[in-house]
């Protein structure tokens, strides 16, 4: 095995268009990932730049709470070669589980929903995915649908963004779906094309609406993840043939390829000799990778380069073993952060009766979809007879990625009218989100 900016490569190796995704271990023990590009692709004039431009630009949707994406840790070179080492286990991938005989209706309407809303608010935001497809749609331990490779064909080609390849790619993906997940769910499977349809002339905003109103038609009336979480969870990819994934012939060399805004522009190297004051804007891989790896290759430096490597590891020797501490607390108090994940409502959905009879009293009821976890939910109801809204906090338990709220309205008198209740989450839902649904009935007395 060969390390690399802190991620322990493995032997298990998948191939992309772009390269070769290596399964990895990360600086925190977690399971990670790492792309070894094709050289080929980036000598194209500027390849290089837009594709740092790229990854600069998930990391900041990353940090401004943008969900769904597969998070980047860093995008290094390692002597002629480039890397890209992922945050997040990169398998299993939408086209390995294809042929899972066990996954259901259910879980590739969770697929949908998930990939739609992630690529909708891509959009919004004037990108694209560029490459969306079964290989590069990737399903977390929890059961979440996140996107890998965003913008990076698109950025080594030189290609502008382009949302319509994006909501082309995602409507064959609901029909592949239909065709494997569903193919035994005539309902479903119709489910699919229509929003294959719906969101090739409508848009992926509402393609993803039309699922989550139409989830009736799903076996149980389900949307969930619980299938995707138990299989990812149990997933073990096999060893790639040969038993030997890429090697890394001198850490030495490597380097950052982001670079932070300072009074210096250069690339941010690190790895042996190189001390903390040097290590402009370092990562926390960088960090971890200067304090706790093993050089992995012989020394190809004469005596007097050794002598004085040695002479500066001596006197490092107490500001390296006070930094290794502060390293090992910031990563101790980060790990305990990601333990314990917040509760983000992705999608809310609303039904009402179809018609109320006199003096009667309407049961609204909304769906919320969840990523899971445990947390307080505040929404309200917006009735069409009253301008003040109804504002609730609710609390919702873990392990469910859907949570029923509901709404009590009594209509009296005589008269005939359509009525509308609106349900809008406030929170907690993802940064530059707007979360609701609204349904209506008409009332007869």
């Amino acid at each position: 095995m060969s390390m690399i900016a802190g991620f322990l490569l493995s032997d298990r190796i998948r191939a992309t268009e772009l390269g070769t995704w290596v399964e990895a271990t990360g600086p925190d023990g977690r399971r990670a990932g790492a792309l070894r590009f094709d050289p080929g692709l980036l000598l194209t004039p500027g390849a290089r730049e837009r594709l740092v431009q790229a990854v600069i630009v998930d990391r900041r949707l990353a940090e401004s709470g943008m969900a769904g994406l597969v998070p980047i840790a860093d995008l290094v070179t390692a002597g002629e070669e480039v890397w890209l080492l992922a945050a997040h286990a990169v398998s299993p991938t939408l086209s390995e589980l294809l042929s899972a005989p066990a996954m259901d209706p259910a879980s590739a309407a969770a697929v949908l929903v998930e990939s739609a809303q992630t690529l909708a608010a891509l959009h919004a935001a004037g990108l694209a995915h560029g490459s969306f497809h079964p290989g590069t749609v990737l399903v977390a331990e929890d059961g979440a649908t996140l996107l890998g490779e965003r913008g990076l064909a698109d950025a080594v080609r030189g290609l502008p963004p382009a949302p319509e390849r994006d909501v082309t790619a995602w409507a064959a993906l609901a029909r592949g779906l239909a065709a494997t997940w569903a193919s035994g769910a005539r309902g479903a499977a119709e489910l699919f094309e229509r929003a294959a349809v719906t969101a090739t002339t409508r848009g992926l905003p509402a393609a993803r609406d039309g699922l989550l109103a139409g989830r009736d038609a799903l076996p149980g009336g389900l949307i969930s993840r619980d299938l995707l979480a138990e299989t990812a969870r149990r997933w073990s990819p096999p060893a790639s043939p040969g038993g030997a994934g890429p090697q890394v012939r001198d850490e030495g060399e490597i380097a950052t390829m982001l670079r932070v805004p300072g009074p210096t522009q250069e690339p941010v190297h690190f790895g042996p000799g190189v001390t903390p004051a040097a290590a402009h804007g370092e990562t926390t891989a960088e960090k971890i990778w200067r304090d706790g790896s093993r050089p992995g290759g012989p020394a190809r430096h004469g005596m007097r380069a050794k002598k004085a490597g040695r002479a500066r590891r001596r006197r490092a020797v107490v500001s390296a073993a006070v930094f290794a501490l502060v390293i090992a607390g910031a990563v101790l108090a980060w790990l305990s952060v990601r333990s314990s994940p917040d509760l983000v409502v992705r999608a809310a959905t609303v039904s009402a009766p179809k018609t109320l009879g006199c003096r009667r009293t309407a049961t609204i009821t909304g769906s919320l979809v969840t990523n899971g976890e445990a947390g307080r939910v505040t929404f309200q109801w917006l009735r069409s007879d009253r301008k003040e809204p109804i504002e609730q906090t609710e609390t919702v338990p873990s392990g469910k990625t859907t949570h029923t709220v509901q709404l009590r309205w009594t209509v009296k008198g005589e008269a005939t009218a359509k009525l509308t209740a609106r349900l809008r989450v406030l929170s907690p839902i993802p940064q530059g989100q707007k979360i609701e649904d609204k349904a209506t009935f008409t009332y007869k007395c």
